[in-house]
């Protein structure tokens, strides 16, 4: 049930809470015109441990001890000062048996990214809202196209058929900008849906719609900034709740300050809390009261919606030493539970820094305790890698065997996000001009490498996008996704020839990569590329997979004697997408630009 509010209340954030919490303490923020006169209490007196009233008469915030509490409804009794009296009632929600203890995504999935705006319009009804200040515009191409919930829930089995096990949607709470308010990161109520995406409820349904296909969901969650129209951000409850500058102050972006022992104090707290962009308000999450209400938050929604992940975006943005233990507490709460966090940095030893127990942070006596981190490094890889056909000292296919040669400075380089591509980056079709050849052997990488692979929406089906034309274009509608659309690539009947070849590889392979545990949780040898061949091996103690990525434009004779102490007693190879039986006792002969997965036998 929904309590409702009195009329001198206007927000009661968290909405409702949950018993049987790991920690017991929940700070509730209670937000009405002056609503700090009051005094409040409640029947049993000894659970509230602390009442904090600010600068802001708006706000009051107080802690209850929810161990105190043996009802599922809590009386919060207000005295006003001419002795008016009122009752609100508050919600404590029974968990879900075993939530504390969830499995996540991990190193066995495969993660789906898509933009919900972009993906499927399901329900027409919401691409406009009264209270939401950007309008429907299909025609505008950083405009809302209406894409909702509703259209990811009408598709799920589309996405379940690529091998997809996890998807992750950029932020769905509602972001009130009047521009660009399509990818949702300058949001303005974290309690709330935005209206054009669907409700609260339509999400906690997209869950259990997506777990009832055995599959899982991610949450875009932002830590470091909210969007200007924040309702909150427009009647701040103190000062500091965000970084205020005498005159407007914008991030360096130079992340490394933060690690870096000869940084000045002046570039790493511009880089801390300077502000993203003029419209993301940047949260100061050393306030206690931030710090709370952004735990809580992420814990609201992981219940609330039975969630199986997070991705953090702008992760290093904060205050680290906050950021780590924001992490803590949602670990604490969830064990098993992963985080991946967006760390734009491509030197692996700064990236390191930000995995937790990482050797590198210790040298600082810092640790993020960020279960993952996402692999920019490999990305940056990818994006150049496929058309460098010499493959001399340190290009080609040498640059990943290099990036796995650091692995060492990884405590888990298993729990990294790999992916080639994402809302941020180049399309990866774009780049190498549809040559399916070189997106072939990128997939194949990585269905095979250590990490956790991540799809983009429609690359699957050939999409590209110019980045060089606005970021719009690399976030264009999936076609197929509204009825007028003249192409339908839902469809295995209506997509092109192009895009089903395209599909019919992808869903392939990562159909089987669903079988093979040697790629999941195994170890990796690799072998110095040579001729722009790489060649590697993930195993474990019953299985073996042998990769060849042929980077060469040339047809390669592989010989087999160099990897006996990988192929050892095996004598046949499998290729898992055609099976073709290889002679592990003869040269593999390999195309150029291609890929080869064999499961030893």
């Amino acid at each position: 049930m929904n309590t409702e509010l009195h009329p001198l209340i206007q927000r009661i954030e968290p909405p409702f809470w949950f018993s049987g919490m790991h920690n017991p303490e929940l700070q509730l923020l209670f937000y009405g015109n002056n609503i700090a006169q009051c005094q409040i209490t409640i029947p049993n007196s000894s659970a509230i441990t602390n009442v904090k009233r600010t600068e802001n008469p708006n706000f009051i915030f107080v802690t209850i001890d929810t161990q105190k509490i043996a009802a599922n409804e809590i009386d919060f009794i207000f005295k006003q000062k001419d002795k008016t009296t009122f009752i609100q009632k508050y919600e404590l929600r029974t968990r879900r048996k075993g939530a504390s203890l969830r499995k996540s995504f991990d190193s066995s999935d495969t993660i789906y990214l898509l933009m919900p705006d972009r993906f499927a319009n399901g329900n027409k009804n919401n691409d406009n809202d009264k209270f939401t200040t950007e309008k429907y515009n299909r025609d505008l191409p950083g405009g809302r196209h209406g894409g909702d919930i509703e259209g990811i829930i009408q598709h799920l089995d589309y996405i379940h058929s690529l091998g997809i096990t996890t998807i992750w949607s950029t932020p769905l709470c509602e972001d009130n900008d009047a521009e660009y308010s399509y990818h949702g990161y300058g949001q303005s109520d974290v309690y709330k849906i935005d209206p054009r995406y669907g409700t609260n409820e339509d999400y906690t349904r997209l869950a259990s719609e997506i777990h009832q296909r055995d599959m899982k969901l991610v949450m875009d969650y932002v830590t470091n900034h909210w969007g200007l129209q924040h309702w909150m951000v427009k009647d701040l409850p103190t000062a500091d709740w965000i970084h205020q500058f005498e005159n407007y102050t914008e991030t360096n972006h130079k992340r490394s300050t933060i690690s870096d022992p000869n940084a000045s104090e002046i570039d790493r707290n511009t880089c801390i809390k300077g502000w993203f962009v003029p419209s993301m308000p940047d949260l100061n999450i050393v306030n206690p009261l931030v710090f709370n209400y952004l735990v809580q938050n992420a814990i609201w929604w992981i219940e609330y919606a039975n969630l199986d992940g997070l991705r953090i975006d702008t992760y290093n943005y904060s205050e680290p030493q906050y950021i780590s233990k924001w992490t803590k507490a949602i670990t604490n709460e969830y064990p098993d539970f992963n985080l991946v966090g967006e760390i734009t940095m491509r030197n692996q030893g700064l990236l390191s820094y930000w995995q937790k127990d990482s050797p590198i942070g210790k040298i600082q006596n810092f640790n993020s305790n960020l279960p993952s981190v996402m692999d920019f490094a490999l990305l940056d890889a990818f994006q150049i890698l496929f058309d460098e056909d010499d493959g001399s000292w340190d290009r080609g296919v040498t640059r990943v065997y290099d990036i796995i040669a650091r692995d060492f400075l990884f405590p888990n380089a298993n729990n990294l996000l790999i992916f080639a591509e994402n809302h941020d980056s180049k399309r990866f079709n774009q780049i190498y001009n549809n040559d399916i050849r070189k997106y072939k052997m990128a997939m194949c990488m990585l269905a095979t490498l250590r990490g956790i692979p991540q799809l983009y929406y429609g690359s699957e089906i050939g999409m590209s996008g110019d980045q060089h034309l606005g970021d719009a274009d690399i976030r264009k509608d999936f076609p197929g996704g509204w009825e007028d659309d003249e192409n339908n690539a839902f469809n295995p009947e209506t997509r092109s020839e192009c895009q089903n070849a395209y599909f019919d590889f992808t869903s392939k392979l990562f159909h089987w990569r669903k079988t093979n545990d040697a790629v999941h949780f195994g170890k990796t040898t690799h072998y110095i590329p040579e001729h722009n061949v790489y060649v590697y091996f993930r195993y474990n103690l019953l299985k073996s997979v042998m990769v060849i990525i042929n980077n060469n434009p040339e047809n390669q004779e592989i010989s087999t004697l160099r990897f006996k102490e990988n192929i050892g007693d095996y004598k046949t190879g499998k290729d898992v997408l055609t099976n073709e039986m290889y002679n592990l006792e003869n040269a593999i002969v390999i195309e150029g630009k291609s890929a080869l997965i064999l499961e030893l036998e």
